[in-house]
């Protein structure tokens, strides 16, 4: 069944589904109705038509801005670094920043063949720049593994000319987490983040 296996190959790609959860997802569409099948494929129409980059921070929008950049309220002189929109969906989740966000669509990984010109990286300098100093804090949120680290150090090194303040978010001892069971590192990285309480 040449079409069963299809639609499996293009569950398979995508991401975190393994070849069952594909095998299921084909399986739900062939039992579907008609009706069902049709809103599914139009949904993915209108979100392929729709959903664009944010004219400002290159979150997904549907229209110029995305919520965050349209909101009035936001402080715009923090800007918050992330590597994915599901890095700022998670950090939104968390209720504790005000300021606005530049999503970088990756990390810098030379040895995968991302270079700084394949992710949003001379967009959020040129949006810095054209700031003229109305940036006053840069706050690097790109994940704690080797290509987001390296990144963080790319994006201090071009825009610490034109931002007084760039911070790294902390990483280390999760809540609820045991310190017998914490890695080297885990446990290293949160001595050196450590604050006066």
């Amino acid at each position: 069944m040449k079409a069963l296996e299809k639609i499996i190959g293009i569950f398979r790609r995508f991401p975190g589904v393994g070849p069952k959860q594909a095998e299921r997802f084909a399986m739900y569409v062939v039992r579907a109705s008609a009706p069902e099948i049709e809103n599914l494929v139009e949904a993915l129409r209108e979100v392929k038509a729709s959903v664009k980059y944010c004219g400002e921070c290159f979150n997904y929008a549907e229209g110029g801005l995305c919520s965050v950049c349209a909101d009035s309220g936001r402080d715009r002189s923090s800007i918050c670094v992330v590597e994915r929109p599901q890095d700022l969906a998670a950090i939104e989740k968390a209720k504790s920043f005000s300021g606005v966000y530049h999503v970088l669509h990756g990390a810098v990984s030379p040895a995968e063949g991302m270079l700084p010109e394949h992710i949003k990286l001379q967009e959020l300098v040129d949006r810095v720049k054209a700031s003229d100093g109305g940036v006053k804090e840069l706050i690097i949120a790109t994940n704690p593994d080797a290509d987001g680290e390296a990144t963080a150090m790319y994006v201090t090194r071009l825009l610490k000319p034109y931002v007084p303040k760039i911070t790294r978010i902390a990483y280390g001892v999760p809540l609820g987490g045991d310190i017998d069971y914490m890695d080297e590192v885990t446990l290293g990285y949160a001595l050196k983040g450590r604050v006066k309480i």
